[in-house]
This record gives structure tokens, C-alpha cells and sequence, in this order.
């Protein structure tokens, strides 16, 4: 048996919804950074695939890389964004964070 594209776009789509369930149904910051995460992860599965399986040409490592880029830069704003709410609340409840306007 071997390991065709359907495989991937399975394993990407479970991913996928894992990572929306999590940010859907989590409160803390932290937890949802991390499904923000497992949603990134598996758009760079989806690009690799088909990069892979559609003639193998480097526009899907490139693009998965940008999405590795991006994803540092993103967890490197978002827990500075944490600690601050940290700092504030002494608890990362992503509820609370409508008070950080006053």
C-alpha cells in the first residue's frame, strides 16, 4: 500500500479540525495558540502535498516555509500579548481580555 494524496488531505483535515474545536472551545490563551498552530500546520501539510503529487516544483516548500515564518513571528507577538495579559489578570482567561481597554 502506498501513501497517496487522500492520506495527507485526511491527516490535514483532522488537523484542521482539531484546530478549530480548540479555538472554538478553549478559554486559555495559551491553548488556543496552540490550535492556532495545528491549523498552520496543517495548511504546510496541504502545501507539501501537493507540491509533491502536483509535479513536484518548489512553489509548495516555498509557501510552506512562509507559513513557518509567519507562524514564529505570530507566536512571538502572541506571548508577549499573553504576558501582558498575564501581568494584568494573573491568569490568561481570554474572556477577560474585553478589560484590557480600560
Amino acid at each position: 500500500m502506498t501513501i497517496g494524496l487522500p492520506h495527507y488531505l485526511i491527516i490535514s483535515a483532522v488537523l484542521f479540525s482539531l484546530g478549530i474545536f480548540g479555538i472554538i472551545t478553549r478559554r486559555n490563551a495559551i491553548m488556543v495558540l496552540m490550535s492556532m498552530e495545528l491549523i498552520l500546520n496543517s495548511a504546510n501539510i496541504n502545501f507539501i502535498a501537493f507540491a509533491k503529487f502536483g509535479g513536484m516544483n518548489f512553489n509548495g516548500h516555498i509557501a510552506a516555509m512562509f507559513v513557518i515564518i509567519l507562524a514564529a513571528a505570530e507566536v512571538a507577538v502572541a506571548l508577549a500579548i499573553v504576558l501582558n495579559i498575564y501581568h494584568n489578570f494573573h491568569h490568561v482567561n481570554i474572556d477577560d481580555i474585553s478589560k484590557l481597554k480600560e
